[in-house]
């Protein structure tokens, strides 16, 4: 099993940046991909970005497109979540998300099968 440990998110005006950040445990970091899910109150917990285990390929939903960056190091074990241009609208409690099964990542919550403890990103207006 792997261990997930979020650190980053809080408060920000719209347009401003926040970064956060994910550390993994218990199992060779370089075989997982790794997802960001969001999940806003009273809404299903979405799909955000993804990166395959060894970096090259990476994946967005459209509304984060040309805002968010995803990236990872094999070495710190840890991944990425770089946003910017914030919108009111990103409003929500981010996870970070590992599977060991598909290496390319998903767009899937139900393919990820280990979960980190979630971090609240609030964004004014």
């Amino acid at each position: 099993q792997v261990q997930l440990v979020q650190s980053g998110g809080g408060l920000v005006q719209a347009g401003g940046s926040l970064r956060l950040s994910c550390a993994a445990s218990g199992r060779t970091f370089s075989s997982l991909a790794m997802g960001w899910f969001r999940q806003a109150p009273g809404k299903e917990r979405e799909f955000v970005a993804a990166i395959s285990w060894g970096g090259s390929r990476t994946y967005y939903t459209d509304s984060v497109k040309g805002r968010f960056a995803i990236s990872r190091d094999n070495v710190k074990n840890t991944v990425y979540l770089q946003m910017d241009s914030l919108k009111p609208d990103d409003t929500a409690v981010y996870y970070c998300a590992a599977t060991s099964v598909l290496h390319s990542g998903s767009a899937s919550a139900a393919d990820y099968d280990s979960w980190g403890q979630g971090t609240q990103v609030t964004v004014s207006s």
